[in-house]
């Protein structure tokens, strides 16, 4: 079993930038893929970036070319670099852990893009 904790959410203004972080419990070695995924207020669940085992990455279209997402495996890290935000970018934003023995998911943390 996986746990996933995030942190780095916060309120930031229009055109700012936020770095989200998720530490896991674990190695990666068993993942498929790690992922950031969002939620808006009345909305589903949407992916944000993925990164894969073998470091491919994808991106949602609406965040390619302000966000990115990159890993730190010896300390089992997975960040979200998020730039030039918008009021849209606002959500719960989840950790995600593809793994073969299931999916893990952390509790979120709160991106508030407000002036």
């Amino acid at each position: 079993q996986v746990q996933l904790v995030e942190s780095g959410g916060g309120l930031v203004q229009p055109g700012g930038s936020l770095r989200l972080s998720c530490a896991a419990s674990r190695s990666f070695f068993s993942t498929n893929f790690m992922g950031w995924y969002r939620q808006a207020p009345g909305k589903q669940r949407e992916m944000v970036a993925q990164i894969f085992t073998d470091g491919v990455t994808n991106y949602a279209d609406s965040v390619k070319g302000r966000f990115t997402i990159s890993r730190n495996n010896a300390e089992n890290m997975v960040y979200l670099q998020m730039n030039s935000l918008k009021p849209e970018d606002a959500a719960v934003y989840y950790c995600r852990a593809s793994t073969s023995s299931g999916n893990y998911w952390g509790q979120g943390t709160q991106v508030t893009v407000s002036s």
